[in-house]
């Protein structure tokens, strides 16, 4: 805003507006309307206003040779037909390329026509010389303007002073700006159209004016007035009269703004002179108002070497001989004459041997004077670039400038200069490269070299790298740079020797210390790092278990890696054989007893040597229920047949289906299905007006008949579809 202010500070002081409150498009706006209300236009200075509203917001302008933002801190061209902005390496490249694909030079006018290139969007031609090789400002006055927060973008911020067009004698008012410069706004004092008022004070870009009166200027056929309004040039004549042609032959009726016409004939009169009319040449041209021209041959002629003349009264049919004298006329090389004899026609080139200067001056040699003569040495003189020498042979002293590619090392270190050999340190590279996150999804574009210190920007997105350990994600986090943290979820990881899992954070990736090599000396650089990331192993398993000693004394939690009867330290107690004493020893293990179980149980007893049988097993079965879809865990040790078959079933209704199609209705139960199904089944007759619900093993023996009113039905339909009279009205 404030750039666009101080850009319309001296235009608006000497057009008299002063409204400039912030620069956008609405006050951009209201800045010009008052002008154009003035100056009777709807374009000029609002157009202007609309540019640079666009070039102040941020990535509006776009390189049209590469499609990239022009930003405010990159050297840019601004093409003088259609002020279009572009960086200036894009177009120094997209000069050269254009000089050397130009398909309009051909064979036939090569050498002949100089090459151009054109501005990418309007079209405008440009000779070689005129490209851009400096970045300037856009009133070209200041080299590498620097970039102002508080200025136009590339501009240098003094007063424009371009000449206006179209050219009124003024100079632009406008701070140094981008686009065309607006309409004169300098007043001054004019008179009417056709010259009739007063003079006026009006816009040096709107002076013409009329005054609403009647013209009455004298036409240019000097016959009649202009009778139109106040106008700028009359128009031509309307009116029709009769004119003649410019000979005098004829008359005709024609438009009164084209008084000369011809006629279309020939004039043929008789131009040869010399006594009486000879008629040996007439006048050749179409109807002419001018004398006509001489006889070609009636004046004094001379032979071709011009030494000899005869009179005119000779006539002019005789033909003047060569005179067999020496030509000595010059010949083109301006030194020399003919050594011919007089003859017709040009003369010979120059055959003379004379001892020329080459053209830089180091030496001299004889040879034919219409030759030029170019020695072999090279320039050694320094080009405008001041880093190539002109290596031109037999150079005058003039060196061209340099037209190498400079292809320097720009500084981003990445690419080469892509500019014209030049003077001075290189403009920075314009190419963009973007740094993205870890992930991909945030994308930062800064310019080329500044990637390696710029920091990856931050990313919303979560981090989506898969993870180092044995699970398949880690916890929920976002994208980062670097490695992701460490694993904090639980190993769980089926311990060995038991059917408990680990509790740990994950272990998989975890940072050690790498074991140290022996080195040959301090000035040895260790191979591998000071730290490494090794999966460890499980800890041993340390759940509680509940655990009775070796004489059922206590039931202490021992870790489960330890698991298994133990000691206690109390006296053991246990009756002795006599059965009238105990077990004074410290609690210890006795062996079990060798009883065979009991019949349908695959358990030991699990109680110590004890007289008598063995106690009832207490242990439960994992079995599949009859219908084999679920698990169940039932004590069956004790149970009868009757109570192993009711333990036996899942209380599921049976999933087998019956020969029929239907389910079984029955719950889970062993052995196979009953064979008479119980579902309901809908019988009908065979005209479908009786229908029945048996079940469906009844079915086959079930089959319904029609009765006597099945058939009182059937016979009154068939009358109905043979009377004719129905067939009839339907037809109808």
């Amino acid at each position: 805003q404030q750039s666009g202010k101080s850009t319309f500070t001296s235009y608006n002081q000497q057009s008299g507006k002063s409204t400039f409150s912030s620069y956008n498009q609405q006050s951009g706006k209201s800045t010009f309307s008052s002008y154009n209300q003035q100056s009777g236009k709807q374009r000029g200075a609002a157009e202007d206003g609309q540019y640079l509203n666009e070039l102040f917001q941020s990535g509006a302008l776009t390189c049209l040779i590469c499609i990239g933002s022009v930003k405010r801190t990159q050297p840019v061209w601004s093409c003088g037909g259609c002020f279009s902005l572009f960086h200036l390496p894009c177009v120094q490249k997209w000069a050269r390329d254009s000089v050397f694909l130009v398909s309009s030079v051909t064979d036939e006018d090569f050498g002949q026509r100089t090459p151009t290139c054109l501005c990418p969007k309007c079209r405008a031609e440009y000779p070689p010389s005129a490209t851009p090789n400096r970045y300037m400002c856009y009133c070209g006055k200041v080299q590498d303007p620097p970039s102002d927060p508080w200025l136009v973008p590339h501009s240098c911020g003094s007063v424009c002073e371009k000449r206006l067009k179209p050219d009124c004698g003024h100079a632009c008012l406008l701070l140094c700006h981008p686009g065309p410069c607006p309409p004169c706004p300098k007043m001054v004092s004019v008179s009417c159209l056709c010259g009739k008022a007063k003079p006026l004070p009006r816009r040096c870009s709107n002076k013409p004016w009329s005054c609403q009166q009647v013209c009455r200027r004298l036409l240019p056929c000097k016959q009649h007035s202009c009778s139109q309004l106040c106008h700028s040039e009359c128009e031509p004549c309307p009116r029709v009269s009769e004119q003649s042609c410019v000979c005098g032959r004829e008359r005709r009726e024609r438009p009164c703004a084209e008084p000369r016409w011809n006629c279309s004939q020939l004039c043929v009169i008789d131009r040869c002179v010399g006594g009486p009319p000879l008629g040996n040449h007439t006048c050749e041209e179409v109807c002419h108002s001018a004398p006509c021209p001489p006889c070609p041959r009636a004046v004094n002629r001379t032979c071709p070497c011009g030494k000899t003349s005869k009179r005119s009264s000779a006539g002019c049919a005789e033909d003047v001989l060569p005179c067999g004298d020496t030509c000595e006329r010059p010949l083109t090389c301006g030194k020399h004459t003919c050594s011919r004899r007089c003859h017709r026609g040009n003369c010979d080139t120059c055959r003379q041997e004379v001892e020329k200067e080459c053209r830089c001056g180091k030496y001299r040699k004889l040879m034919a004077c219409h030759k030029e003569y170019l020695c072999d040495s090279k320039c050694s003189k320094m080009r405008s670039c001041h880093r190539h020498q002109c290596r031109r042979k037999c150079c005058p002293g003039e060196c061209p400038p340099c037209d190498l590619s400079c292809g320097r090392t720009l500084g981003c270190r990445n690419h080469k200069c892509p500019s014209v050999c030049h003077q001075g340190s290189c403009y920075p590279c314009p190419e963009m490269v973007e740094v993205t996150c870890s992930c991909g999804k945030t994308v930062l574009s800064v310019p080329c070299g500044r990637e390696r210190s710029t920091r990856p920007p931050r990313c919303k997105q979560p981090c989506r790298r898969p993870a180092e350990c044995h699970h398949p994600a880690l916890q929920p986090h976002r994208c980062h740079p670097g490695p992701c943290p460490p694993c904090a979820l639980p190993c769980e990881r089926p311990l060995q020797g038991c059917e408990h899992r680990c509790p740990r954070p994950c272990h998989d990736r975890v940072l050690v210390q790498a074991q140290q090599e022996q080195l040959a000396g301090p000035w040895v650089q260790p191979s591998k790092p000071a730290f490494e990331k090794k999966a460890l192993p499980c800890a041993p398993c340390q759940v509680p278990i509940p655990t009775s000693c070796f004489g059922e004394h206590e039931v202490s939690p021992v870790p489960c890696h330890r698991r298994g009867r133990f000691s206690c330290g109390r006296p053991c107690g246990r009756p002795l054989s006599c059965t009238n004493h105990t077990c004074r020893r410290e609690c210890h293990l006795v062996a079990p007893g060798n009883k065979a179980p009991p019949p349908g149980c695959p358990h030991p007893c699990s109680s110590p040597c004890h007289a008598g049988p063995c106690p009832p097993c207490a242990q439960r079965l994992r079995q599949r229920c009859h219908c084999k879809i679920s698990s169940l865990y039932v004590e069956l040790a004790s149970a009868d047949d009757k109570t192993k078959t009711r333990l036996g079933s899942c209380n599921n209704q049976c999933p087998k289906e019956l020969s029929c199609g239907h389910r079984c209705r029955l719950l889970c139960h062993p052995g196979p299905c009953e064979s008479k199904c119980v579902h309901k089944v809908k019988l009908r007759c065979p005209c479908r007006r009786i229908k029945k619900e048996v079940q469906c093993h009844l079915s086959p023996q079930s089959q319904l008949q029609c009765d006597d009113a099945c058939r009182d039905q059937q016979r009154k339909v068939s009358q109905v579809n043979l009377d004719p009279s129905v067939v009839c009205c339907c037809s109808m």
